[in-house]
């Protein structure tokens, strides 16, 4: 299993008001699934997928990243397993506007301390892959909203992580691109890639195999998407 929950819960607290955002979920990831999580605003999908990307921690329960319990790891142990296993992909691209698409493609490989040869030969070969290698020298403000998606996927699957994590990733898109955002993880995942997305659009969610609604932070259903 790529993640495995079990009551997993997350509570923020203030002085006057205690709010759980998740609520005893119990969820399973297996590799080369293509999961959708749905619900409306405020129901803990993003929260949850915070905490399944270790980018936010549980207030309790158990879970397991790839048969490694991490529920109460510290961040600097969990900044490392995010950046050897996860690619994250953003409603609002988060490029770095004084790189050019190849530079920032190339940046999660920097940061991971590959080889020079080895940065090029996987980022021209993702470029490829997503059909944005004839503007590998130009800068985000140059790109549509559709070109940026494609280079913010390249940047997540250049590091070819175990799972990708896609957070309303056509939200900043209108339906055409964002139909083409959609095909392009349709492709990856019938070629091996895991993918957890979240998003509002059932439109979207029918792209994946299997849909999990959340309603105040709890399951409410599992199914398959019948894809």
């Amino acid at each position: 299993m790529i993640f495995e929950t079990e009551n997993l819960t997350k509570i923020y607290r203030t002085e006057v008001v205690e709010t759980t955002a998740v609520d005893e979920i119990n969820f399973s990831l297996s590799p080369g699934q293509f999961v959708s999580v749905m619900g409306p605003s405020g129901c803990g999908k993003s929260t949850l997928l915070h905490i399944l990307g270790l980018i936010d921690s549980p207030s309790g329960g158990r879970f397991r990243f790839m048969g490694e319990e991490v529920a109460g790891y510290p961040e600097s142990k969990r900044a490392k397993i995010r950046k050897a296993h996860i690619g994250f992909v953003f409603q609002s691209f988060n490029l770095i506007d004084e790189l050019t698409v190849y530079e920032n493609v190339e940046l999660p490989l920097i940061y991971g301390g590959v080889a020079a040869h080895e940065r090029k030969t996987r980022v021209e070969a993702v470029l490829e892959k997503m059909d944005i290698v004839h503007r590998r020298g130009h800068f985000p403000a140059q790109l549509s909203g559709g070109q940026q998606q494609r280079v913010a996927v390249a940047r997540a699957i250049v590091n070819r992580p175990n799972v990708i994590l896609a957070d309303e990733p056509t939200g900043n898109l209108d339906s055409e691109h964002g139909d083409e955002v959609m095909k392009m993880l349709l492709k990856l995942n019938e070629e091996g890639t895991t993918i957890l997305m979240v998003t509002h659009s059932a439109t979207n969610a029918a792209f994946s195999g299997r849909i999990v609604s959340l309603l105040d932070g709890k399951i409410v259903s599992d199914k398959s998407a019948g894809r």
